[in-house]
């Protein structure tokens, strides 16, 4: 069974012109005419095609890579809900990962939400490539689905926070 990668940064919705998958990889040139490049990878887990996240890396072609950071999936809230839904606990395999094997059909990473990933890309882009996010594509809509923060819990009765 394939990861289905072209897939996945599909649905990521990383909105770069000049942009390719090889492999399991996310490779692109986010400013023309620069040479630093992007490269997006999945980070595996202790446990055989198991993906815990993403590895977002600033490639130079004579230097290498520059710089590089770890976007987990449990971090971003990615299958927050598939795993709340399914009762996965925290100490399972498949607990804020997904592997190769999946229902036939469905995508590896069924039920992922993938908002916060991608918030993180754009953030992370901005610093090295700062306005490619914006003059890659459009913006996304504003009735998007995302995660929120939970409010904070409420007070017992009769007792006043500030």
């Amino acid at each position: 069974m394939s990861l289905q990668a072209p897939e996945f940064f599909t649905e990521l919705r990383l909105s770069f012109h000049d942009h390719t998958v090889v492999g399991n990889t996310y490779y692109a040139a986010p400013v023309p005419g620069t040479p630093l490049r992007l490269r997006i990878d999945f980070t595996r887990t202790i446990y055989a095609d198991t993906y815990g996240g993403l590895r977002v890396a600033v490639v130079h072609p004579d230097r290498g890579e520059i710089d590089a950071v770890a976007l987990s999936f449990l971090g971003h809230g990615t299958f927050h809900r598939r795993d709340e839904a399914t009762n996965t606990r925290p100490d399972t395999q498949q607990y804020g990962t997904f592997d190769k094997y999946h229902r036939p059909g469905r995508p590896p990473w069924d039920g992922a939400v993938t908002t916060g990933l991608r918030d993180a890309i754009e953030q992370y882009t901005a610093v090295w490539f700062p306005g490619a996010w914006a003059a890659s594509g459009p913006k996304r809509a504003a009735s998007r689905t995302s995660l929120r923060t939970p409010p904070p819990p409420t007070s017992p009765a009769g007792a006043r926070t500030r």
